[in-house]
Formats: structure tokens, sequence, C-alpha cells
């Protein structure tokens, strides 16, 4: 029994088994995950340090340092880059790509636990992995002209956070700005002098005055007892008559001394939602978590807690990533099947039969679904990479079933009608050899792509696994579902139908003359390709270079910062005006504002913050026209603010891989002044370039300081010590919580400090009163000298060594000339001194990371093809013919992306590197009829290389046209998401549609000067 027989007899179970799997893969695509990008996980984690208000110097003696060379020891790190400032600092930790993340924050606190001793006292850390969860997917704000701050902040704080918390998918829900209740004890020093008491007698009188506590248990005959004291405070009355001392008969209440009001906690953030002061619910998802279904459960249980919120709440969507999910879903979707349709019309105009037509795009949606299948098999879900290499595979899936239809349909044609289904089988089983080789030549090439790292592997590999179980997929049902489907469902009329049309008969002569001529005249065809071989040069020379596609989001990030030191008010007012920019605008639907905070939850200081401004959906301008034309109104309309404007995503990735900008200018030097000067000055020099826009020094001082210098023999006099000036300063100022209310879900402290002290001036500061220990008074000035410190900018160091980085985003122009004209600029001898240097990082260093490997990707797979070619002729002319046409052909790859406009990234790359498979696949389709021809017709070789010419014409037309048609969705880049993937379209496209000729014209030429004609035993053409 062969092979033939042996699917006839299970011809059934074998579509059952084709039939299941694609059930399984559509009932599986309900309930797979769907989320914007692959679930990754970026090797980065970020330290973050606190030291009280220490010096920017001091703090990175005594803390920065010390830790960048504990956390330098960790096993895989291969980056330590650190910011200080005042008090605080960041380290950020690149690991290699593979490393167990959660081991290796792990193992980075451990480090720094090591030497936390020998930090100065009262440091702090926190260590945290950097993933895709530290920007929300879903966030609301709630505002209300009737309800106060505090109560929205409590609506949103104890009611809606733990509503949705419990969602599915959830990984925390984040309040952001409103007012939290507190009790403000305003203290009155002319009154507490009187009385002759302190701050801290009144925070001790309060505390002792709020008790709540267990005292033990007694046994009263069969009873058991707890023993409470309760001595709480629950009203505000209460407070007031609260004694803070007691002499005899006489008491002195808190009233006395003080007054008592309702107050809030103090801000130093604002945050607004279209123009008004609002309350912010940021939710992010966890790693994997299906953002679609996540959101409308949210969205379920807010219409169904609508009911219970105050009068006047109102509560509003500022952004929804699903929707961008949903959208790019959609269009991917829509890809495919006008793709699918209009391949099906182009097999239909070429085969005139609907049954054959039919059986070729059934395999589409059998092949899609057992991909699905196999995606939930691998752990992955929807995503906009894995959608795309689902719709970048339809064409390749489609030529799969022709050739074999093709084929088979052609050997019964010859046979007659007589030998009908045996002729089927043998015609399908002649054709396994070559299918199976061309099938090899393009599911090879995804092997080196496998081993991609970087952002490249981290997006690109889900789209590689996808495509390459869909070509797999397609391989096995071409070759065991399409000859039983054949044999089952068409007839020998279908056959004689198939003959051709009279365009395919045309299309046939006019091939057949050229064939002739330029078999007939070799070198004219070698000297043709001269100007292919020039145009694509010039191409090259001219086709920019990028990183990452870009696509509209929908929405966009607007960082700000004004002059460091200026207040919450101050920039508040500026950003009303900035607001109103934004309001003007027609394409805005909303719009959130934070200022000293970000919109990851992160603080920040007052004179910093984010917009996040969402776009309308359908008709409307670009987004990077409505990024500039808000740039551009910004930066001549509202003097003193620097803003920066990216897309969330291109943000969140920048944050994820410690990319911050598309151009980065790291300049080191050891002297911080040199540093600082050469910053500015390469700042205000590539600022002068066209295309740079959002311009950064990095250098970032943090506000002044009003240092209070305290001689401690003046301290001493007074009977006191520089540590007890500085509390009781501290005291009065700041103040401290004497003790906490209990209402409901929440505490609400009692704040103690002298009234006023928030606006406080300079001289009054100075004249703040003292109490020392033996009861006397005594002015601050007596004991400090005060002086205003400017603020120290912060210190970068880059792998140990200091560092500035200058900044900046492109806008109309790609990355690779821009960082050209840069460089020239760098050049400059005047620019930087002698003992300074820089080094380009950014996207522009991401790359060339990339480009390297995707260059030896490139190489593998042209390697990994001839290889195979080896292998199926063993002919090393034969070999070296073949791999002449896909290298030809991505010559036209820098063609098309040059008429189109599209840069060279990582995604035309992809395209070109898939070329290699694609072409060779056509090409071993031409080769394989050739030595049929040549070993079992015993045809001469010269008449051979024609007669294989005409019978591949029209399956390798309607193949390559129906793979185009295929992929043209994706090349104009229909609807939100597709944008990721029309690099990769045009890059194909281009290399398509040049396949035609190289294969059928160009190869056969090839064969002819490099082959010597023989007949062989095995009747193949000979070799060396």
């Amino acid at each position: 029994m062969n092979f033939g027989q042996w699917m006839q007899m299970h011809r059934r179970s074998l579509l059952f088994v084709v039939a299941l799997l694609a059930i399984a893969g559509a009932l599986t695509a309900f309930r797979l995950p769907i989320s914007l990008f692959p679930n990754v996980a970026f090797p980065r984690a970020v330290v973050s340090l606190d030291a009280g208000d220490r010096p920017a110097e001091q703090m990175a003696t005594l803390v920065t340092m010390p830790v960048e060379e504990a956390l330098r020891r960790v096993p895989n790190v291969r980056d330590v880059q650190s910011k200080t400032s005042r008090g605080s600092a960041e380290i950020s930790l690149n690991f290699d790509w593979g490393t167990d993340m959660a081991q290796a924050t792990l193992q980075a606190q451990s480090a720094i636990s090591e030497i936390l001793a020998t930090l100065p006292p009262g440091t702090s850390m926190q260590v945290r992995r950097m993933d895709p969860t530290v920007f929300p997917v879903l966030a609301y704000s709630l505002t209300s002209k009737e309800q106060s701050l505090s109560a929205l902040h409590d609506l949103a704080q104890f009611q809606m956070r733990p509503l949705l918390s419990s969602v599915e998918g959830v990984a925390r829900v984040e309040v952001t700005g409103g007012a939290r209740d507190e009790f403000e004890v305003a203290i009155d020093p002319a009154r507490l002098a009187a009385y002759k008491l302190s701050l801290a007698d009144v925070s001790k009188a309060i505390g002792a005055s709020n008790v709540l506590m267990a005292t033990g248990r007694i046994e009263d005959h069969d009873k058991l007892y707890l023993v409470i004291a309760n001595a709480t405070i629950t009203r505000i009355d209460e407070l007031k008559n609260v004694v803070v001392a007691a002499t005899g008969a006489s008491q002195v209440r808190l009233g006395d001394v003080a007054t008592v009001r309702q107050g809030v906690v103090p801000q130093w953030m604002r945050v607004t939602a279209d123009g008004q002061d609002a309350v912010l619910i940021n939710i992010f998802q966890q790693p994997g978590a299906n953002s679609v279904a996540m959101a409308k459960t949210i969205r379920t249980r807010l219409a169904a807690f609508q009911p219970q919120m105050p009068p006047g709440v109102h509560l509003a969507n500022w952004y929804d990533q699903s929707e961008l999910v949903t959208a790019s879903a959609k269009s991917v979707r829509d890809a495919i099947m006008i793709g699918v349709v209009l391949a099906a019309l182009t097999l239909f105009a070429f085969l005139r039969n609907l049954k054959i037509t039919a059986i070729a795009v059934a395999l589409v949606p059998v092949v899609m679904a057992a991909t699905i299948l196999l995606l939930d098999v691998f752990g992955m879900g929807f995503n906009i990479m894995t959608l795309g290499g689902m719709a970048a595979a339809v064409g390749l899936v489609i030529d799969d079933a022709i050739v074999m239809i093709e084929h088979i349909v052609r050997r019964v044609r010859e046979a007659g009608a007589n030998a009908f289904h045996g002729r089927v089988m043998s015609a399908a089983l002649e054709f396994t050899r070559p299918l199976t080789g061309s099938s090899a030549a393009t599911l090879i090439i995804f092997v080196p792509l496998a081993f991609l790292s970087g952002v490249t592997g981290a997006f690109f590999k889900a789209l590689s696994v996808t495509m390459a179980s869909a070509l797999f997929i397609s391989f096995l049902v071409t070759w065991l579902a399409v000859p039983i489907l054949c044999d089952r469902w068409l007839k020998p009329k279908d056959a004689e139908e198939h003959r051709e049309t009279r365009f395919a008969q045309w299309m046939n002569r006019r091939y057949a003359f050229l064939i002739e001529h330029v078999t007939a005249r070799p070198l004219l065809v070698l000297v043709g390709l001269v100007p292919l071989v020039v145009v694509a040069a010039f191409a090259f020379t001219r086709v920019g270079s990028g990183f990452m596609p870009t696509m509209d989001e929908g929405g966009f990030v607007l960082d700000y910062h004004t002059e460091p030191g200026t207040s919450i008010t101050e920039t508040d007012r500026l950003m009303q005006q900035i607001e109103a920019i934004i309001r003007a605008n027609p394409n805005v639907a909303t719009y959130s504002r934070r200022t000293g905070a970000g919109l990851g939850g992160d603080l920040n200081e007052p004179n910093r913050g984010d917009f996040f401004v969402r776009l309308k959906s359908g008709s409307r301008e670009p987004i990077e026209t409505v990024m500039e034309e808000i740039r551009s109104k910004v930066e001549t309309q509202v003097p003193g603010v620097s803003v920066e404007l990216a897309q969330l995503m291109e943000d969140l990735i920048g944050d994820l891989t410690a990319v911050p900008q598309p151009v980065q200018i790291k300049i080191y030097s050891d002297d911080q002044d040199t540093l600082d000067t050469t910053a500015r000055k390469v700042a205000a020099r590539i600022g002068k370039i066209p295309g740079i826009v959002d311009v950064d020094d990095g250098i970032n001082p943090a506000g002044d300081a009003l240092e209070l210098h305290i001689r401690p023999d003046a301290a001493a006099a007074e009977g006191m010590d520089s540590q007890s000036i500085a509390q009781a300063v501290s005291d009065m100022v700041e103040g401290n919580i004497a003790t906490q209310f209990q209402t409901g879900p929440k505490t609400i402290g009692v704040r103690v400090r002298v009234a006023g002290a928030l606006k406080l001036t300079d001289t009054q500061l100075g004249q703040l009163q003292i109490r020392a220990p033996d009861g006397h008074l005594f002015a601050l000035k007596r004991v400090a000298d005060r002086v205003v410190v400017t603020g120290q900018p912060e210190i970068s160091r880059d792998n140990l060594k200091r560092m500035v980085a200058v900044t900046a985003r492109i806008d109309g122009r790609d990355l690779g000339s821009t960082i050209a004209d840069v460089q020239q600029a760098l050049a400059d001898a005047n620019l930087l001194p002698k003992d300074v240097y820089y080094e380009l990082g950014g996207l522009y260093q991401q790359q060339q990371i990339a480009f390297k490997g995707l260059l030896t990707v490139f190489g593998a797979a042209v390697a990994l093809v001839f290889g195979l070619l080896l292998f199926l002729y063993e002919r090393f002319r034969v070999a070296l013919s073949v791999m002449a046409m896909p290298l030809l052909a991505t010559g036209a790859v820098f063609v098309g992306l040059w008429i189109t406009g599209i840069e060279l990234n990582i995604s035309a790359m992809m395209g070109m590197t898939m070329i290699i498979g694609i072409v060779t696949e056509v090409a071993i389709f031409y080769v394989s009829e050739l030595q049929g021809l040549v070993r079992d017709e015993g045809m001469p070789f010269d008449r051979a290389l024609i007669e294989a010419g005409r019978n591949r014409l029209r399956p390798i037309a309607m193949t390559t046209i129906a793979a185009i048609l295929a992929l043209l969705p994706l090349a104009f880049a229909l609807g939100q998401g597709s944008a990721m993937q029309q690099p990769l379209a045009i890059a194909i496209i281009s290399g398509l549609i040049v396949q035609l000729p190289l294969v059928l014209l160009l190869l056969p030429v090839l064969l002819q000067l490099l082959m010597r004609q023989r007949t062989a035993g095995a009747g193949e053409p000979a070799g060396e």
C-alpha cells in the first residue's frame, strides 16, 4: 500500500481531524486574551533611594555610589544608570534579555540590604520591576461642582476602588488627586507663650486624650471580659476641649491656644480633567490579562454603580486602551477578510471554476483557526503582532493550495477522465517533494528569527511564531486535505473547465515569445539587470531609517516642566493656559492633567507633570499634525514652559527600555561644571537642526532651598542642640500628626503646627519663637543663619561615570538622516572640550543593535536556504542560480520603500528577510518542473527550460498576484494598528512584484549559462 492508497483509505478520518482542529481553534478564539502588545518581560528594574534632604553631591557620594557598586555585582546586570538629586536617587538596572526578573529583583534587594547598615541613618530603598503595568490601561475622572474634592477622593478610594479591584485581570487601582480630610490645629504662638507651653506639650496632650486600648481581661463568675479603655475623640468640639495643661483648678484647653478646624492634608500636586479639579482613578492590568474583557467588566460594574453616586458627580473615561486594542484587532481582521476576498477574486479570474476556487479559499479559515489553537498551546494571545502575523500569512497560505491544485488538475487533464481518481492522488504524491522543499524554504527563515533578542525579539518573535505556525499548518493541510478534497469534490469536467482563459492564453503566448528570445540571447538579460541594480542602489541611499513603526494611538502624552522652584500655584496658572490651547483644538475629545505627579502615579516636583490628551474617534487630523499644532502654540503662547509630546505606547516602551527619547547624546566628563556647560552648548547646537524638537539639555536643578545654618555654640547657650532646634522648626512649620481619628474605613489625622506656617516669609521664619527646656523663649535667628541656596543640578551617572544626557524628539524626519546631521554637528572641534567625549544612545542605539541582529538573521536565513537548496539538488550551480533570485528581489524592497516613503525599520527588515524564503519557494516550484521534464519525459534541457516556465506561468502568476492583493490592506495601513505591519507588507509586496520576471525569465537564463546540458541517468541537469 503506497501513501496515496493510505490517504484514500483514511480520507474521512483525516478530514475529521482537520475539521476538529479548525473547530477547536474557532472556539479557542473566544477565550484567548486580547491585548495591545505581546506579554514581554522587560529586563529592567529601578531602585529608589531616599535619605532625607541631603545635598545632591553628598547624596551621590554617601548613598548612590556605594549602592551602584553593590548592584554591579548582581548576576546578568548589563548597565547601571543613576540620577541623584537632593535627598533622593534613582538607579536603573538593565539586565540581559531572558533574565528571570523576579529572581533578579530579589538579588538586587539582597545586594542593597548587605550594605544598608553602612549607608547614612534613615536611608530607605525600594526595588521594583519595570513592566507594561507601570501605565494604566483604563482611567476615569471624577468631577463635581457640588461635592468637595475630599468627598470625591473618599468616593473613589473607599467605594470605587474596592469595587474595581476584584475584576479579573486588574493588578491594582490607584486614586490620584482630590483631597484628604485632616483636622488642623493652628497654634497661636503668643497665646501658647502666655501659658508657657510648647508645641510638643500640645501634641502630647492631644495624643494622650485620644485613647482606645485593651487593658486586660477579668473573670466575673462564669463570664470572661476584655477590659477596653475608650477615650476616643469623635467630634471637633471634643478636640477643642482637650486639656493641654492644668494647674490646680485652672485648666488650659486646646481652644485657648489654637484654632481647631476641619482641613485637608497639604497637597503639592494638582489634578484636573477637562479644566475642572478632579480625582483620577487609574486601573492597571496584570501581565497577560485580557484587557478587552477586563475593560468590559469594569464598564458594566461602573454602570451598575452609577445610581449610588452622590448627586452632581460626573464620571468620565479619559483613557481606555481596550478601544485601541479593539480597533487594532478589527483593522487587522478586516485586512485579513479583504485580502482573502481579493485573492479569491484573483483565483476565480484565472481559474473560472467555483469548486477549485472554493477549495483554495477554504484553506484559509481552517489554517487560521488551527493557528489560533497553536497560539493557545504556546501561551500566547491576540495582540497587534500575532494578528498581524496571521494577516501577513494569508497570501502565503493560499499559495500552497494554488500550486497543489494547479498541479493536480493539470495532471488529471493530461491523463483523461478514465483515470481521474487515481491520477489525483498520484499527482499529489508527485508534488510532495517540491511542496515540502518550498515550504521548508519559507519556514527555515524563521529559525534564526527565534534567536532575536532585545526589543526586536520581544515584539517580532510573536509575529514570527504566528507566521511560522500558519505556514506549517498550511503545508500539512495542503499536503493531506487538499488532495482528498480534490478527489472528492472535483469531476473530470472541472479539469476540462480549468483550461486557460483567453487572457491566460495571451499571457502564455507573450511569455513563450519572451522566454525564447531571452534564452537565445542570455547575456542581454544579464545586461538588463544593471538598471535594476542601479535603481536599487540609488533607492538604498535615499531610504530613511527608523526603529519601530509608529501608529496612530488616538491619544498622546504631553510632559512639561517650568523653571526649577516654581510654586504649585504658578505652575497651575501656566498649565491653565495650555489647557485652553488643548480645549480649543477641534480634534481633542478629552484630557487629564497632573501637576506634581506623573501618569504612572509617580510623584514629581511641583514644577513638573503631564497631560494625557485623547483625540476624537472618526474623521480628524492625523495625530502627528495635532501634536505639532499644540506644540507650536505652547512654545509661542506660554513662555517659561518646556514640553515634550509623545504617543503613550512610545512613551511606555521608552520607560520600559530606559530609552527616553529618539535622540540621546550622552556626554561624559569628571567635572560637573564642564558637563553642564557642554550640555547647554550641544542642546543649543542640535536645536538648530531641521526636524529636531523638544530639546532638553539634561540639566535638572532642584528648586532653591532656604538652609538654616544652626550655630552649635549659640544653640548650647540656649540649652539646646542642633537636632532639637531642627525638630522644633519642623514641628512649627510642617507640623506633626498628634493622633488620628477612625471614621468608618478611613483615618483622619490631627496636625499641630503654627498658624500660617505654609506662608511664612524669610523674616517671619527667623522670628519664630522656640521654647527652651527651661521654659524661656528665643527667636530662631539667634541660633541659626538663613541662607538661600540655589538648587543643585541632578547628578547622572552611566556605568559609574558622570554623565549628562541631551535628548530630543524628531518631527517630520527619519531617524537615520537626523542622527547623521547630529553627528556632523558634534564633529565641530569647538563644541566639545578635549576632556569630554560622547556616545549616542536613545532609539538610535537601539536601532543599531536591532539592525545588527537582523542583519545576522538575514545572513543566517540566506545560509540556511542555500543549505536547503544544496540538500534538494546536490548541485552548487543550481543552488547558486536559485539563491540569486531572492537576493536580487531584496533590491526591489529598497525601491518599494523609497517610492512609498516608508522608513527602513525592523518591520521592513523582517519583510526583507521573509522575501528570501518566499521567492525561493517559487523558484523551487520552477526547478522541480524543470527536473520532471528532463528526468521523466526526457526533454532536452534547453527546451525544458522554456516548457517548465510555460507550465508554471499560471500558478506562479496566480500565487504572486493573490499574495500581493492579500497583503494590500496591510500595505495601505487601513485602520488603527495596521501601521505596525505596513513596512513588512510593503517590503514583501516589493519583492513579490519582481518575483515573476526573476523566476520565469532570469532563472532559466542563469541555469542555461551555468549548467552543462546533459541527460544523466537520473535525468537531472549536470552539475560540476
